[in-house]
Formats: C-alpha cells, structure tokens, sequence
C-alpha cells in the first residue's frame, strides 16, 4: 500500500505591492489593541495577475501582548483587463517582541526578522478570472512604512 501523501506545489502568481497610510491606532477596545490602517493604492505585477490596488481597502489589526500582529486586510484589485476583484487577505506577523515593537512604531525592519504569512482569498465576477474562487493562494509578506509587499503564489 502506497502512504505517501499528495504533495503541494507552489506557483507564483503576482507581487502585490500595498500603499498605505499611517495606522489609526484605536487603543485598547474589548480588550484587545486594534488598528486600522487604510489602504491607498498600490500595483500587482506577475505572471498570473497585473494591475493595480484600488484605494479605498483596509487592513485590520489586532496586536496581540507579545507583539504578534493578526492581520484582516479587505480590498480590490483592477485587472489590465479591467476586471474587479475583491480580496480578503488574512495573516500573521511574528517575531521576537523587541523587532515587533519597532515594526508597530514604523520603524524600517530586517525582513528576516519576521514572519510574514498570510492566505489571500480572491473573489472574481463570472468571465475569464473566476478560477481564482476556487483556488487556495499563500503569501509570503514584507512590511515597511508606507508599504506591504506580497508575494502571492498559487497552491496547486
């Protein structure tokens, strides 16, 4: 009998890279620190995807008491093609609470300091792009001041 699982393949799909603001910091609310951070353009440049981010998204946070940060990012994309889609973007930033709390203050960090994981989840009109709702994409994530760079890639 055969054990081995079914292995994954990952396909690169984009980078996106995020514009965004400076953080609403709204303190602590029901017991949890939380920010907004708005989203106010950006690009999508890759084999799969090309485009831009449209203004208008956000990144919603919650920053937990070791520093990790969970992350709700909302927001559209406009294909070359002019096609709209809508992303939902869950993720996780983690790393030693000294280099998170430089990360909160917008402080430029050494990306290999943190992991920067998240699950996009694509939502895309009937046409040529509704594959994308019912595939699974990972990121790999970098965050600077005014700047998430996502690279995007396909689980196959």
């Amino acid at each position: 009998m055969d054990t081995t699982p079914n292995s994954i393949a990952l396909t690169f799909l984009a980078r996106i890279d995020v514009d965004v603001a400076d953080p609403s910091d709204l303190g602590v609310v029901a017991g949890e620190h939380r920010r907004i951070v708005s989203i106010i353009g950006g690009t999508v440049d890759g084999p799969g995807l090309s485009g831009r981010v449209l203004p208008g998204g956000a990144d919603f946070q919650r920053l937990r008491i070791d520093g990790t940060q969970e992350l709700d990012a909302r927001y559209g994309l406009e294909l070359e093609d002019g096609t709209r889609l809508y992303v939902e973007n869950q993720a996780l930033r983690a790393g030693d609470p000294e280099v998170m709390a430089r990360l909160a203050r917008g402080e430029r960090v050494d990306p290999s300091l943190v992991y920067f994981r998240s699950t996009p989840r694509v939502h895309a009109p009937a046409g040529p792009w509704e594959w994308l709702n019912r595939r699974i994409l990972l990121a790999t994530g970098e965050r600077t001041p005014d700047r998430v760079q996502l690279d995007v890639y396909l689980v196959e």
